[in-house]
């Protein structure tokens, strides 16, 4: 979809975060169209599918894996000014496949490959929140992704790197972020190697691994001003085809990094009539880096209040109580900012998050992101 040459040719919702396609120039929130349920459960005859673990080779997966139907590149994080003031952020990249096979034609204009990005910034003492869309097709340099060097980009929204830090830059009107991001702990490969299952048949599965922990520094822009920021950064990488199992609606996603030097990832799978699947499951990073695996009966999620967004009339959780007996936390959630529901082509409620609980018997804090999918639909 070049910039003012082609209208609308697809509505594709993929992954961690909904989204639809349509011309890059449309800069302005449209109310969502596609049903993220719909679109992930969605078989997709001729394309690869995750039937079993595979080794990830890096950085060769940091780049695409065009043979697959859904692939992204998601970046959030909470970050603070001098002053104390704390903004959060999300840069995501998404590439869809509109076709198994290539291209035949000879043009330079020619592509089975179609990237969206979305970006927004929370400005929680400003209770302001900014979020927005950009799609191009992968010909002509408009959009694309590579390994080595790594690099995903949107027009000029890009997040590139050398392997040992990326850099993410974005801008939309008076709203820019300019960040460097650091692995500060391992690679987590999530599920069975990298193989997270969210459903029974063979290639209800993606390919998934995280940073959980990158310090950030950089710069945001709003309205005019400069800040110079830090904090810490999460990253998530999935690919896959048919990834989501019959009856399932939508998810809530937690990614949260504690100041005891842990993070814990969980994903709840919702069923129609309100019940969690049982391939729900998540992850427990200890702050050396090493991992456990978390299935669906070792977490209990209880929703402790809701907001409703004034735009779209949808009721979102928007307080948890998160607990993991078996390590004895215990944690509670509040979004930073009530109003932090994107309407960019779809809609979907991602925003920055305060963790306050216990570890033990003992006092734990923290930051983190939740996603909301599939409320409303």
């Amino acid at each position: 979809m070049s910039r003012g040459v082609v209208t609308l040719v697809a509505a594709v919702v993929v992954a961690v975060a909904a989204f639809a396609l349509w011309p890059s120039m449309a800069r302005e929130p449209i109310q969502a169209t596609v049903s993220v349920r719909e679109a992930l459960a969605e078989e997709r005859e001729g394309f690869a599918r995750v039937l079993v673990p595979r080794p990830l080779v890096f950085p060769a997966d940091h780049g695409p894996h065009p043979d697959f139907r859904t692939e992204w590149w998601y970046y959030t994080g909470n970050l603070q000014a001098a002053s104390g003031r704390h903004l959060g952020f999300q840069l995501t990249f998404f590439r869809v496949a509109l076709s198994p096979t290539a291209e035949s034609r000879e043009s330079a204009w020619g592509t089975r490959q179609l990237y969206v990005g979305h970006f927004a910034v929370t400005d929680t003492a400003g209770g302001r929140f900014h979020a927005f869309s950009r799609s191009s097709r992968a010909a002509l340099g408009l959009a694309g992704a590579q390994a080595a060097p790594f690099r995903v980009w949107v027009d000029e929204w890009s997040a590139s790197g050398d392997g040992e830090a990326t850099r993410l830059r974005a801008q939309e009107g008076d709203v820019a972020i300019d960040l460097t991001v650091s692995p500060g702990k391992p690679v987590v490969l999530q599920g069975d190697r990298g193989l997270s299952r969210k459903g029974p048949e063979p290639g209800n599965a993606s390919l998934y691994y995280s940073f959980t922990r990158m310090p950030a520094r950089g710069t945001i822009r709003l309205a005019g001003e400069t800040l110079e920021v830090s904090g810490d950064g999460w990253m998530d990488r999935e690919w896959s085809t048919s990834a989501l199992g019959e009856g399932v609606e939508g998810w809530d996603w937690f990614a949260l990094q504690l100041d005891d030097g842990r993070e814990l990832m969980v994903y709840l799978l919702r069923r129609r009539g309100g019940t969690v699947d049982p391939f729900s499951a998540g992850t427990l990073v200890a702050a050396d880096g090493t991992t456990r695996r978390l299935e669906a009966g070792d977490v209990r999620v209880e929703t402790l209040g809701h907001w409703t967004s004034p735009h779209s009339g949808v009721r979102y959780p928007a307080r948890w109580r998160v607990s993991v007996p078996g390590e004895g936390l215990r944690l509670e959630i509040e979004s930073r900012l009530k109003d932090q529901e994107l309407r960019v082509g779809t809609r979907y409620w991602e925003g920055a998050a305060q963790v306050v609980g216990s570890s033990g018997g003992r006092l734990t804090r923290g930051d983190g992101y939740v996603e909301l999918v599939g409320y409303g639909d």
